[in-house]
């Protein structure tokens, strides 16, 4: 079978096995700041290297976490049915997309500018970091909430070429926003971590204390979206999409119980995609077309 052939045959399973799907999570917001540095519509270019750069970061990112964990999600009932553990794909096939994915994104942002350029390596080291972290500390699902916030503030220098405090309030928003929602999908695992000493929010502080956690994060979320929409005087369109946002939100966390965790991927995937399209529509509306 030829390289060509076998990559073909087996590109499916790469797209579901990184589960290419939920890039909807982050890139919504990497487009928000596109448009909120660009001040309007961004230039084709930008686009174009930004969503490139977005889903080989993300692409890396999933297939280090694969690799990581691959003895956990042997023996865990959750997770024990993956690719890497049914066989479907083994560690080469994740190396011939970590390889290649990180080569792109680092072209990525030389095609963007020099700063994000320089940035790029440490950003990749930061996303693989996070792959590691829930063996020696529980503030993992914060790392991987701050490593989707790369997208947004990578996006806004992608634009800018140079440093600003204002991208950073978009990405504590985003960073605060993803770690609830992997807290409340990390519940998931709260027996079979604390059984096999796996940290994690949940694991440190029980499943209540842990979802209690996710509602002040989600709350200081919408309030930071809220400051930055302040910051840049955004019209009331913008503003309209932060409400509906932070509606979901409580809703996302009145479905989800210490006692009920049933609707956690209703939760986690659904209701957090949709939050993510709403303030995209709404602040592209806001800036664009208003």
């Amino acid at each position: 079978m030829t390289k060509q052939f076998y990559f073909i045959k087996k590109f499916p399973l790469y797209m579901s096995s990184i589960r290419i799907w939920e890039s909807l999570f982050a890139l919504p917001f990497a487009y928000i700041a596109l448009i909120l540095a660009s001040e309007g519509l961004p230039s084709s270019n930008d686009i174009l290297w930004v969503t490139i750069a977005m889903i080989t970061a993300r692409t890396f990112a999933m297939c280090m976490n694969r690799l990581a964990n691959e003895k956990e999600d042997g023996i865990n009932p959750r997770t024990m049915n993956r690719h890497l553990q049914s066989g479907l794909l083994n560690r080469k096939d994740m190396w011939t997309l970590i390889i290649p994915s990180s080569l792109f994104f680092l072209v990525s942002a030389y095609m963007l500018n020099t700063f994000v350029l320089i940035l790029a390596p440490f950003a990749l080291g930061y996303i693989a970091f996070y792959s590691f972290s829930k063996y020696f500390t529980w503030m993992c699902n914060i790392i991987l909430g701050s490593s989707l916030a790369i997208a947004p503030v990578g996006a806004w220098f992608g634009v800018s070429g140079t440093f600003s405090y204002i991208p950073l309030i978009l990405g504590l928003a985003v960073t605060l926003w993803a770690s609830g929602f992997d807290i409340i999908y990390a519940c998931l695992d709260y027996d079979f971590d604390t059984e096999n000493g796996i940290n994690s929010i949940p694991s440190k502080f029980g499943i209540s204390g842990a979802l209690k956690l996710t509602k002040f994060f989600h709350g200081a979320a919408i309030l930071s979206l809220i400051g930055l929409g302040i910051i840049l005087n955004l019209n009331a369109i913008y503003f309209i999409g932060c409400t509906i946002a932070s509606v979901l939100l409580a809703y996302e966390n009145i479905i989800v119980k210490p006692t009920d965790l049933s609707k956690v991927n209703i939760a986690f995937f659904r209701i957090n995609g949709l939050i993510s399209m709403i303030l995209l529509v709404f602040t592209a509306t806001s800036v664009i077309i208003i």
